[in-house]
C-alpha cells in the first residue's frame, strides 16, 4: 500500500479515441452526432487518476497520424504526462471505438487491425525512469501480442528490482487475443507477477477456466503474503481479499446510460482514494461510486470524475447497497 499511497504512477497500455453518438441513446447507425475524446482502458485510468488528484504517465505507442496526435493532445488536455509515448510510423494505428449511450442493444463496435500499441518494446521498458513513480499499473490488454507482452513482463521486472508494487487489472477482451488458451495462461502469468489484482467474476473464470472456479481462483491468488485481490461481481459488489480477510462491499445504483468505463473509473477511484489515506474498504467504495458516476455520463475519460465530484455524489447518494 505503501507505493499506492505515493500517488505517482506508471501506467502501462493503450489509449484510443471514442466516437460516441449523439444524442443519448440514439443507436450509432441513426446518429447524425457523434462527439470525439480520449478512450483506451490504460489511457481512461491514468485521465481518471489525474482527475482525482494523482500523478500518471502513460507508457504507449500511438500512431503518426491524426488519430494519434488527437490522443497525445487528449492525454495533455486530462494532464496526462506523455513523456513515454512513442510515435511509431507505418501502416500500425491508434484503435479506435464507436459506441452509443444506451444500455439496451449496445453497441460497441472496435477497430484494432495492426494495432500501435502493441509496438510498445523492451528498449522502450528500459528508457523509464522507476525512480519517478510510487507503483506501476497495467491492463490485461498489453499482453494480447508481442513486443508489448514481453516488454510489459520485463517491465514488470524493472518495477519489481526497483521496488514499485505492481497493480494488474484483468480486462479481459477477447477480440485482441490469438486464443482463450494463449489468454488464459498468459494472463494468469501477469496475475502471479502482481501485488494487486482487480477483476471481474468471469476475468477470474476465464483465468480458472470456467466462470464456476473464478472465486476460488481469486482466493488462490490472495494467499500470497501482502497480495491484494479485488473480486468485481457487478450489481452484487466487490469482495476484496487480503491477508485471510474477506471484504465485501455493495454498490451505488444509478440510471446508467451505457455499460463501458466503470472498471477503468473503478481503478483511478480505488488507487487515488488509497494515496489520499481512506482504508482500502472506503477506497473499494470510492472506487464503486466512480463507476457509477461513469456510467451515468456519455464518454469514458470525459466523464471521469473530479475529487469534489466524486465527494458530492456520495454526499447525495443514499448508498452504498449492502
Amino acid at each position: 500500500m505503501d507505493g499506492i499511497k505515493g500517488n505517482r504512477f506508471a501506467v502501462f497500455g493503450r489509449a484510443g479515441m471514442d466516437l460516441y453518438a449523439d444524442p443519448i441513446g440514439v443507436k450509432s447507425e441513426d446518429a447524425d452526432t457523434f462527439h470525439a475524446d480520449l478512450g483506451g482502458s490504460s489511457a481512461n485510468i491514468c485521465a481518471g487518476l489525474v482527475k482525482l488528484g494523482s500523478q500518471a504517465s502513460l507508457i504507449t505507442s500511438v500512431s503518426d497520424d491524426a488519430v494519434g496526435r488527437f490522443c497525445m493532445n487528449r492525454l495533455a488536455h486530462y494532464g496526462v504526462d506523455t513523456s513515454y509515448v512513442s510515435v511509431v510510423g507505418g501502416e500500425y494505428r491508434t484503435s479506435l471505438a464507436l459506441y452509443e449511450s444506451r444500455t439496451e442493444n449496445f453497441q460497441n463496435v472496435i477497430y484494432r487491425n495492426g494495432a500501435v500499441d502493441f509496438q510498445v518494446t523492451a528498449y522502450d521498458m528500459d528508457k523509464i525512469d522507476y525512480g519517478k513513480f510510487s507503483a506501476v499499473i497495467s491492463a490485461g490488454t498489453v499482453f494480447a501480442s508481442e513486443p508489448s507482452r514481453g516488454a510489459t513482463f520485463r517491465a514488470f521486472d524493472n518495477a519489481r528490482t526497483a521496488g514499485l508494487p505492481v497493480i494488474f487489472d484483468i480486462d479481459y477482451r477477447p477480440y485482441s487475443w490469438p486464443s482463450p488458451e494463449v489468454a488464459s495462461e498468459v494472463l494468469s502469468r501477469a496475475g502471479e507477477a502482481s501485488d494487486l489484482i482487480v477483476g471481474n467474476d468471469e476475468e477470474f473464470g476465464f483465468m480458472a477456466g470456467g466462470k464456476d472456479k473464478g472465486y476460488a481462483k481469486a482466493r488462490e491468488l490472495a494467499a500470497k503474503s501482502g497480495r491484494i485481490v479485488i473480486y468485481k461481481m457487478g450489481e452484487k459488489g466487490a469482495v476484496t481479499l487480503i491477508g485471510g480477510q474477506e471484504i465485501t462491499t455493495g454498490i451505488y445504483p444509478v440510471d446508467a446510460i451505457k455499460p463501458v468505463g466503470a472498471g477503468d473509473s473503478f481503478m483511478a477511484g480505488l488507487l487515488a482514494s488509497i494515496a489520499a489515506g481512506y482504508s482500502l474498504e472506503e477506497a473499494v467504495l470510492r472506487g464503486s461510486a466512480c463507476a457509477s458516476i461513469v456510467v451515468s455520463q456519455p464518454g469514458c475519460a470525459p466523464a471521469m470524475p473530479t475529487t469534489p465530484e466524486l465527494d458530492a455524489f456520495l454526499a447525495s447518494h443514499p448508498g452504498p447497497t449492502t
